[in-house]
């Protein structure tokens, strides 16, 4: 199997977890953190997942699940030990054409949920199809010794001047040689050390004035 990689936007979506235990609640955790509208379908479910519906966080139904529980929803994650229950999800999604991820179970999924390493808006994934969740976590580990928080803070910083570039008569075009020059000077290393005063030397060397941190309203 090939999966075709992508990244959705969830935002305001209508997202519907079936399984309130550990998994569920981890996969909810994750669908909330994209902004999704979650509605969570299990007789019994964690604590946390009772904190989070307190809060006014994500919607709890305390029954079984039935197939119109997907009438209006734009992705559905499976997340029981029932294996007759996963496999009629999954069913109800296909004659639907609702996305569907039941949890460890890659042969009744439309599409898979990857490994990943979050960094502020930096989002690297990882994906073995399914093959070895152990090699991607072990992947995941690996990367996330490897990008750090100094990352996500570069990648702010890059949005920022992106951004005022935009805003000037600059062709997009002629921004590439631009980011390059950000990207492969020693920027990263000045962001990880907290060097401010450098970096703003930096950005003025590559770009001209009106571009350090302060200009940029861009703080780390």
């Amino acid at each position: 199997m090939r999966y075709y990689p992508v990244h959705l936007d969830i935002q305001n979506r209508n997202c519907l977890v079936v399984g309130g235990g550990s998994v569920g609640t981890r996969k909810v955790i994750t669908l909330l953190g994209c902004g999704a509208r979650v509605t969570v379908i299990s007789p019994a479910v964690s604590d946390r997942l009772q904190e989070l519906a307190r809060s006014g966080a994500l919607t709890i139904k305390k029954r079984a699940y039935q197939g119109r529980d997907l009438d209006g929803v734009f992705l559905v994650i499976g997340a029981t030990d029932d294996e007759t229950l996963n496999h009629r999800i999954s069913d109800d999604a296909e004659r639907r054409n609702t996305l569907c991820n039941i949890a460890d179970r890659p042969e009744v999924c439309n599409f898979i949920l990857p490994a990943i390493v979050h960094r502020d808006d930096l989002v690297i994934t990882i994906s073995t199809s399914g093959k070895s969740p152990a090699l991607a976590k072990k992947l995941r580990q690996t990367l996330e010794n490897q990008f750090g928080k100094e990352y996500g803070d570069f990648l702010r910083l890059l949005g920022a001047i992106r951004h005022k570039l935009l805003r000037t008569a600059h062709e997009p075009e002629i921004h590439k040689p631009l980011f390059e020059r950000l990207i492969n000077s020693d920027l990263i290393e000045l962001v990880r050390e907290g060097r401010k005063d450098e970096i703003n030397i930096r950005l003025a060397e590559i770009l001209g004035p009106g571009y350090g941190l302060e200009e940029l309203q861009c703080k780390f």
